[in-house]
């Protein structure tokens, strides 16, 4: 079974309606999570540690989406050990 990381981050957005941030360099970067349910107790602490900041957003972000293990990886992408 392939492995589902999560990566929770979050930061100021310019306006609460939308999602751009308003400093990247202030994007704070939770960690990274091996399933759903330890990513999604990560991301709850900290939307309610900011929830008095109406611009404060944290996200989950499913990193497992972003790669499909079946497509080979480029020779860049691999590294010889």
């Amino acid at each position: 079974m392939a492995q589902r990381l999560h990566l929770v981050f979050g930061g100021e957005l310019v306006d609460p309606t939308k999602t751009t941030f308003r400093n990247t360099d202030d994007i704070h970067v939770v960690g990274i999570f091996p399933d759903y349910e330890s990513a999604h107790a990560a991301w709850k602490s900290e939307a309610q540690r900011t929830v008095d900041n109406a611009h404060m957003r944290y996200f989950i972000a499913h990193l497992h989406r972003l790669r499909d293990e079946e497509v080979a990886a480029s020779s860049t992408e691999e590294l010889d050990s």
